[in-house]
């Protein structure tokens, strides 16, 4: 006998036929000698319909910051009506069939959170209420997405519903799957597994039959938003067995697996620590390209020179400029490769204001799962690091790492500091601890798309230790995600700092920083929400120089302009204009041939 949980997506029970479907399925789980658990999210577009009404009540004028707070903890009690309407009705189906069932919502199952609205994260699941109804006979028919907030004065779950924030449904399901310790964790969706991209952009993606853990984190967009990070973040901590099916075939799915023993604390299922190591390289050169013209195929140019020379390109970074028109590029190598790189850069006719070289750098990383969504955790890098005076000339983020650009004289300082302040081991290795997906040789696993971005630029901003912490903090403090940090080259007395928050944080973090501007001295502060972002994922890139190139390339022959770049040693991530965003998807996919022979099949009801 399995202890299997099962979660189910909006159009996985999208009507009563489909929950009749999602019922059968559960039945024959339990008939073949399973103990079952299911996850629910709301009906279809059923959250989408509530996100509306209350839009459509929403204030005409600029809210305060407490106008937003009250504002999210009635938005937490509308939305959790979705689910509970959901596992009414799941329930009530199984029992029609003579399966004995029980439906509970996030606050009788207890899975406790912080005491934050709209995006709270998992404190802990209390496990004896399922159990019981398990041994009783029952399938446990649980409402994802929602929870119940601890009471920070007691200590003990208050009264508050909470809501999990986007992937909160499959978030809800591995954290119930560690606390009850299920065999597995089935994750019901729209397309027969992970695929390479986005079926519905590239009807030939291909499917995967496995993917790591790193890969699929970084993979936050992946598909048709298969999977969140934070679901990933926990099957990783936990060594939670995962598997991604369709709801609509009986195809085996796709297998993420993980190296992690599983050791996370369930008393804190998603406030573990998020930083599981410190890395600093030594063996690094910058390279700076400032006042470049902005325009398609200046980052192709660059790049697919280098690798044609067989220089292998780290650490890669455009930023967002306060003149129009222009951008820096800036960009790491091993030292060996020196001479040839600066020769290559130098010969380019790319119009560049000036091109600088700084020998005397390090990279000082933080590895971890999770943390870019975690505003805190980078705060904190900074903060350590400007407590010890040491200044940061470059800032590059993906998923699971942080990197900054430092001077070398620092390194030691900066290394003790972070120490003290994460309480982890270092890695002296230039790649960090990424395991490579050795059973493909292919340097690409998948082409990543979020639209749901907006980025904000923070511009002279005083090149002194410190400012970096300082903004982000700002952000902690309203509880605001940040996907994407990028710090400028600086020539002069400021940096420009760029990062990308969800569209639905813009408002909050445009008033947040905006307030915030006469207090640090800083200049404007400017937002766009017509970016998205496109990504190139693959464990085995780190052993293949040119691939960030070709990815250039690709959208520079397709006459997109990139707008900004980062990159870690599994990701390369641009931002594009929203209008470009599939079109940009598409040239990369077929850059890598990563198309499949046959048309994923999506439900037509997916389509519209």
């Amino acid at each position: 006998m399995a202890l299997i949980v099962q979660k189910y997506g909006g159009s996985s029970v999208a009507d009563t036929d489909r929950i009749k479907a999602v019922r059968d399925r559960i039945k024959r789980t339990v008939e073949a000698g399973n103990q079952v658990v299911v996850v629910v999210s709301a009906m279809g577009k059923t959250t989408d319909g509530l996100v509306a009404l209350a839009e459509s009540l929403a204030a005409t004028h600029t809210p305060t910051l407490d106008e937003i707070a009250a504002r999210e903890r009635e938005t937490d009690l509308l939305l959790a009506t979705g689910e509970q309407v959901t596992i009414a009705l799941l329930s009530m189906a199984l029992q029609a069939v003579g399966q004995p069932a029980i439906a509970m919502n996030g606050s009788q199952v207890r899975v406790v959170t912080e005491p934050i609205h709209t995006r709270a994260r998992i404190l802990y699941v209390e496990p004896e209420q399922i159990q019981a109804a398990l041994n009783e006979g029952k399938v446990v028919v649980i409402a994802g997405f929602q929870g119940v907030a601890i009471d920070e004065t007691t200590g003990q779950p208050s009264h508050q519903i909470t809501t999990l924030g986007r992937g909160g449904s499959d978030t809800s399901a591995v954290a119930i799957a560690a606390a009850i310790k299920a065999d597995i964790c089935e994750i019901y969706t729209d397309v027969p597994g992970i695929l390479t991209t986005d079926p519905r952009i590239v009807p030939k993606a291909q499917m995967l039959t496995e993917i790591t853990c790193d890969e699929m984190l970084e993979l936050a967009s992946l598909g048709a938003k298969v999977l969140h990070p934070r679901s990933v973040e926990i099957a990783r901590n936990f060594g939670v067995k995962m598997c991604v099916r369709s709801s609509w075939l009986d195809d085996a799915g796709t297998v993420i697996t993980s190296t992690q023993d599983g050791n996370g604390n369930l008393a804190a299922l998603e406030v573990n620590r998020f930083v599981e190591a410190v890395s600093i390289d030594y063996d690094q050169v910058k390279i700076a390209l400032l006042q470049v013209p902005d325009r398609p195929g200046i980052a192709s140019q660059l790049f697919q020179s280098l690798a044609t020379h067989g220089i292998n390109v780290d650490l890669i970074i455009q930023a967002v400029q306060e003149t129009e028109g222009v951008n820096d590029i800036a960009f790491t190598i091993p030292k060996s490769q020196l001479s040839k790189a600066e020769s290559v850069t130098r010969s380019l006719d790319m119009a560049a204001s000036s091109v600088t070289v700084d020998a005397d750098v390090a990279k000082i990383s933080i590895i971890g799962v999770g943390m870019i969504g975690r505003p805190g955790v980078a705060a904190q890098m900074f903060t350590a690091l400007a407590d010890a005076g040491i200044n940061i000339q470059m800032i590059s983020t993906s998923e699971i790492k942080i990197s900054c650009v430092i001077a070398a004289t620092d390194g030691e300082k900066a290394i003790a500091a972070i120490q003290k302040t994460f309480d982890v081991p270092v890695q002296l290795s230039r790649v960090a601890s990424v395991t490579p997906y050795i059973k493909d040789t292919s340097p690409i696993r998948g082409v990543a798309l979020d639209r749901n971005r907006a980025r904000i630029a923070v511009q002279k901003v005083p090149d002194r230790p410190g400012m970096a912490a300082k903004i982000l903090d700002r952000l902690v403090e309203q509880n605001i995600s940040i996907d994407m940090i990028v710090q400028s080259q600086s020539n002069c007395d400021f940096n420009e700092i760029a990062f990308t928050v969800a569209i639905a944080d813009l408002t909050k973090a445009e008033t947040a920083l905006k307030e915030y501007a006469p207090v640090l001295g800083y200049g404007d502060v400017t937002c766009d929400a017509n970016i998205s972002k496109v990504s190139i994922v693959g464990s085995n890139m780190i052993h293949q120089p040119g691939v960030a190139a070709r990815m250039f390339s690709a959208l520079a022959n397709s006459g997109i302009n990139i707008e900004m770049i980062a990159t870690s040693e599994i990701k390369v991530s641009c931002v594009v204009r929203d209008p470009q965003a599939e079109q940009s998807l598409k040239v990369i996919h077929q850059e890598f041939n990563l198309s499949g022979d046959r048309e994923i099949e999506v439900p037509s009801v997916l389509k519209k």
